[in-house]
């Protein structure tokens, strides 16, 4: 009779453990992802609006900082010298993914991990610069989007000639620390020859770039409309580039419409509000299971062409008609 009732009791004890079980397990804490967000412009009291357009885009897909994931911002502040470091404190907080816009960076990033998923959205050909094998697969840990921002040097030069009465001498910004097949400037020569246009490469050096030196040589060489490329030495300082290009009454043709807003004259780019938000989408996919090596890496599917006609007051300049027409925003 003991025996049955010892018996009987195990039996319980063991129905009440195997109930519990489940429910402790369920009860655990489930693991928040913590993506790494590697900019090269902006800074922590002002990230910019690329990094507010990501965020938008994780919001739109039910994310919501510090609860259901947590984002590791850093800035690299036109230092070349910091994305070493920073890459790796990323990849030591063992992030789920990196994000990152800057070339530089993605570099690191590639060397410093295989494993780590990366997240792109840069200006070069990711296939040309040895990042991916192709498009369609890129076969590694990095995946992500182009912006086509090389391949549409040709479209802001034929502007430039609208715009600009008898131009035939543009300069362009170079990162003066980047090997000669990567400048910035390379793309641009190749459409000037066809247009007729002499390209003039006007060097820069971070992290404290002689602005004014440039804009000097620019003017000693007669050079009629400047180009502001997004390279990390220049990223900073868009604002003291605009007013640098306002005093000397040269046309500033740059990379983004947000530098338009900052006092450039035109932009013609990829809409980075659109790539930043199919970032987090890209995001999204490798936190459920998608493996980078098999996310094709996407192209822009809209551009903005944008003009500043406060600018082009300031510096005794007339858009032709026909050119603002064509304008996707005005800033006035």
């Amino acid at each position: 009779m003991t025996f049955v009732r010892f018996r009987s009791s195990a039996v319980l004890v063991l129905t009440i453990l195997l109930a519990i079980c489940p429910s402790a397990k369920a009860q655990q804490p489930k693991k928040i992802p913590r993506i790494g967000y590697l900019s090269g412009a902006g800074d922590p009291s002002n990230p910019g609006p690329n990094v507010e357009a990501f965020r938008r885009g994780l919001q739109e897909l039910g994310y919501i900082e510090g609860k259901n994931i947590l984002v590791e911002y850093r800035y690299i502040e036109g230092k070349r010298d910091r994305v070493p470091s920073l890459v790796a404190e990323l990849v030591q907080l063992k992030v789920d993914v990196l994000v990152s816009p800057n070339l530089p960076s993605i570099r690191a990033a590639k060397q410093a991990t295989k494993t780590i998923p990366i997240v792109m959205v840069i200006n070069w050909d990711p296939v040309a610069e040895g990042l991916i094998d192709s498009l369609e697969r890129p076969d590694g840990n990095i995946t992500g989007l182009s912006r086509l921002t090389r391949d549409l040097s040709g479209k802001r030069l034929e502007l430039l000639k609208e715009v600009v009465p008898g131009i035939s001498r543009v300069g362009v910004f170079d990162d003066a620390d980047v090997p000669l097949q990567t400048k910035a400037s390379k793309d641009y020569q190749a459409a000037g020859r066809a247009l007729k246009i002499q390209v003039q490469s006007l060097e820069i050096r971070g992290p404290n770039p002689d602005l004014e030196g440039a804009f000097q040589a620019a003017v000693k060489s007669r050079i009629r409309a400047l180009i502001a490329t997004q390279i990390t030495a220049v990223i900073p300082y868009t604002e003291k580039i605009a007013d640098l290009a306002i005093k000397n009454r040269l046309p500033l043709m740059v990379e983004t419409g947000s530098s338009v807003e900052a006092g450039g004259l035109m932009s013609y780019a990829a809409s980075d509000a659109d790539l930043f938000r199919r970032a987090a989408i890209y995001v999204d996919k490798i936190l459920k299971g998608a493996k980078p090596a098999e996310l094709p890496v996407e192209q822009p599917t809209k551009f903005d062409f944008v003009v500043n006609l406060k600018t082009a007051k300031q510096i005794g300049l007339t858009i032709p008609p026909n050119v603002l027409a064509r304008a996707d925003r005005v800033i006035r």
